[in-house]
């Protein structure tokens, strides 16, 4: 199980470090409903990773040893090369100095949302985003490539959910423990979020994208 969990930690990584979802969860935590829509997007966010990731993992079947290169391997091969691609692409269409970052059109609507809407917006990011979703189909392969029991293959979607999610749920946990006085450092999160979220974006994926192809090289040694 500690190989798996170690293929897992670079893949959730990806998702955690992804600037978007980290964004809507720090607008809505600013908006008049924040106590409602903050934990609603959160349990999208949560339910969209863990539930893409099992259906994969059940879709995928037990692992069958034929003696040569993993199904893992080649994802992680497979998605790495797409998410330097990704980076590339993202950081070539980066806005030029002075220009505005662009905003999504569902963050005008940030103050009309409910906890259900909230709630829908994450599923949507974690299931219907392609860098979301190409990483937890990796994930949901991995895991059943490593021939394990059921519940450690359970507990290695918990902890690659846990990761995955972090970044969205420690604002969304520090907004319902402190309230108002977090208002100052959410504000500066997304100003720095909205600055430099092509940036942070590109390099990230092409680092993370690097580790997956030496991850998936080594595999079909």
């Amino acid at each position: 199980m500690g190989d798996v969990v170690g293929a897992l930690l670079p893949l959730a990584a990806v998702v955690a470090v992804s600037p978007l979802p980290v964004l809507a969860a720090v607008l809505m935590l600013l908006a008049a409903r924040a106590a409602r829509t903050g934990p609603g997007f959160l349990a999208g966010w949560v339910v969209g990773i863990a539930g893409v990731t099992t259906a994969v993992l059940q879709l995928s079947g037990p692992r069958r040893d034929g003696g040569g290169p993993s199904a893992a391997a080649w994802a992680a091969l497979v998605v790495g090369a797409a998410l330097v691609l990704l980076g590339v692409r993202r950081w070539r269409s980066r806005p030029g100095p002075g220009e505005p970052a662009p905003v999504p059109r569902w963050a005008a609507a940030i103050d009309r949302f409910t906890a259900v809407r909230a709630g829908a917006l994450g599923l949507a990011l974690a299931a219907l985003n392609p860098k979301a979703l190409v990483v937890c189909v990796a994930a949901g392969v991995a895991i059943a490539d490593g021939d394990l029991s059921g519940a450690q293959a359970t507990w290695s979607v918990v902890v690659f959910t846990a990761v995955a999610a972090s970044t969205v749920a420690v604002p969304v946990l520090a907004s319902a423990v402190g309230g108002d006085r977090v208002a100052g450092p959410l504000r500066a999160l997304r100003g720095w979020l909205t600055a430099h979220d092509a940036a942070v974006t590109a390099g990230l994926l092409v680092l993370v994208g690097g580790v997956l192809v030496a991850q998936g090289l080594r595999g079909l040694r």
